[in-house]
């Protein structure tokens, strides 16, 4: 079973105890002190070791592996001797391989107290030998881990590196299930949390997440209470099936609160991570479709986001799937499925969330909203498939945008009509849909309507597509001219429901997800 690793950084022993003692309660396995700073009190150390209430790793990594101790390795080495012989001792101590390769001597000290099948001492701790590259993927990775797993004495493998690409983290996650010896891979930064969450799944030794925000080891690490909370860690097993939301970027994202709320909610076996991948189609349909060929990693699904919506049309289109026939005609997808038989299916959750939720607004369903004066502000990507959807169920759709081109192009594309912006105010309708930027964070002041638009009208439905700030001066307005409002959370809501349905094949918990969002 892989453990929960909390990195503690050791300054003083009794501090050291407080953090040891809020990762226990706080469900962590294991507890790793890094003593790079604290090595002139040794006795101090010892009595840490010795009264740690979790089982312990010790680690005093040099500034030349990307630590903080910068004295002699003599003396490093002697330090960590005398906590090995510590009663209770750690269950580990972590040595760098390229400090093991070079001195004889060093290998001999260790040797005499770390556990290995010519040791004659009892309990003493493992030997975990680590490699750490703090730039990028190593050119010599693989050497590097042959030559710490060929070591008789050495117990656990583990290896780190800057990942380059989401894609760095198959490859870590492939070399826990490839060893034979317990295996530690991470990758480290933004790019990398996928080998951190899902490296119960793969069976690592153990993962590492920091004990609160100001604190922790290495780029990228979670906080504890983010793997066990948002990321599920005490339901993930091998079998859990892998979603996520890929686009660049994709750390504001709240699509992971969402999801993995709704498999909590229901039971389901399943992990959703943001996955930023870079913008280029070569990016994507390299990332996706080596996630897709990878079978133990069960791979079932994604939202796309920018800037891979049509992205994910040209991957489906290219593999021989399924793309929906509105979508196909929007120009743009964002939802991807892996269906049981493998094949690929891409559709798009964001007009029917908008129809679905204006239908609601209006107590109706979504063939009520057939013959209604729907007035759309702005033409780009979100519009064209607000558009699209408005449109199919047979609503009198008007477009307008400040670029009168744009307007014109999108309302052809679906058989509506184009106006101007600065008219917008004065039209007659009975649902207005802001598509536009204005009113977004930060700019929270900006509304796309003028304070005094003769359209808002007590019984018209305004819909912002903008989910932050939930409630934008558009909607102020609308509110107090009396019409019906929904924000761009709903939307947010409803077209991740729509994912969530379409994965799991169960009635999405719609107020677990707001409740989250």
């Amino acid at each position: 079973m892989t453990k929960l690793a909390v990195p503690i950084w050791v300054h003083d022993a009794e501090g050291a105890m407080d953090d040891c003692e809020a990762a226990k309660s706080a469900g962590a396995d294991l507890v790793e002190l890094r003593i790079d700073s604290a090595t002139d009190d040794v006795e101090g150390l010892v009595g840490l070791v010795e009264a740690c209430p979790l089982p312990c790793l010790v680690t005093c990594r040099p500034v030349w592996e990307g630590g903080a101790y910068d004295g002699d390795d003599q003396e490093r080495i002697a330090v960590l001797e005398r906590l090995c012989l510590a009663s209770p001792g750690p269950a580990y101590v972590d040595v760098e391989l390229l400090a093991y390769q070079r001195s004889a001597n060093l290998r001999q000290k260790v040797g005499l107290v770390v556990d290995h099948a010519d040791q004659s001492k009892r309990g003493l701790p493992g030997l975990i030998l680590s490699s750490h590259d703090f730039e990028t993927r190593p050119s010599d990775l693989t050497r590097r881990v042959a030559a710490i797993a060929e070591q008789e004495r050495c117990r656990v493998v583990k290896v780190a590196w800057s990942a380059r690409s989401v894609r760095d983290n198959l490859e870590a996650l492939e070399l826990i299930r490839d060893q034979h010896k317990p295996t530690i891979a991470l990758c480290m930064g933004e790019a990398g949390l996928m080998s951190r969450v899902l490296a119960k799944k793969a069976g690592a030794l153990l993962t590492f997440a920091r004990l609160d925000d100001g604190s922790g080891t290495a780029p990228g690490q979670p906080t504890l209470a983010e793997l066990k909370g948002l990321y599920r860690w005490d339901k993930l097993k091998a079998t859990t099936r892998v979603y996520g939301v890929i686009g660049w970027p994709v750390g504001h994202s709240k699509s992971p609160q969402l999801h993995n709320a709704g498999f909590e909610a229901v039971g389901y076996d399943g992990l959703y991570l943001p996955m930023p991948v870079a913008p280029a189609y070569e990016a994507f349909k390299a990332t996706a479709a080596e996630f897709v060929d990878t079978p133990w990693l069960d791979f079932r699904g994604a939202s796309v986001t920018i800037p891979h919506k049509e992205n994910l049309l040209r991957f489906v289109a290219e593999r021989g799937g399924e793309i929906e026939a509105l979508t196909q005609k929007i120009g743009a997808a964002n939802t991807l499925t892996v269906r049981d038989d493998g094949s690929l299916y891409a559709s798009n959750t964001d007009y029917a969330a908008a129809l679905d939720a204006v239908a609601d607004a209006l107590s109706t369903d979504r063939a009520g909203l057939a013959g209604l004066r729907v007035l759309v502000l702005g033409a780009g990507g979100a519009a064209r498939a607000i558009v699209a959807g408005f449109a199919d169920c047979g609503c009198a759709v008007t477009v307008v945008n400040r670029t009168a081109e744009k307007a014109e192009a999108l309302a052809e594309a679906f058989g509506a009509q184009a106006g101007a912006m600065g008219e917008a105010g004065g039209m007659e309708a009975d649902v207005v849909i802001n598509c536009t930027p204005l009113g977004m964070h930060p700019e929270v002041n900006a509304c796309s309507l003028p304070e005094d638009a003769s359209v808002l009208l007590p019984g018209v439905v305004v819909f912002d597509t903008i989910y932050n700030p939930v409630e934008t001066v558009l909607l102020r307005r609308a509110k107090a001219a009396g019409c019906a409002t929904v924000s761009g959370v709903e939307m947010f809501v409803r077209q991740g429901a729509a994912q969530f349905e379409g994965w799991t094949g169960q009635s999405a918990p719609l107020e677990v997800l707001r409740g989250a969002v």
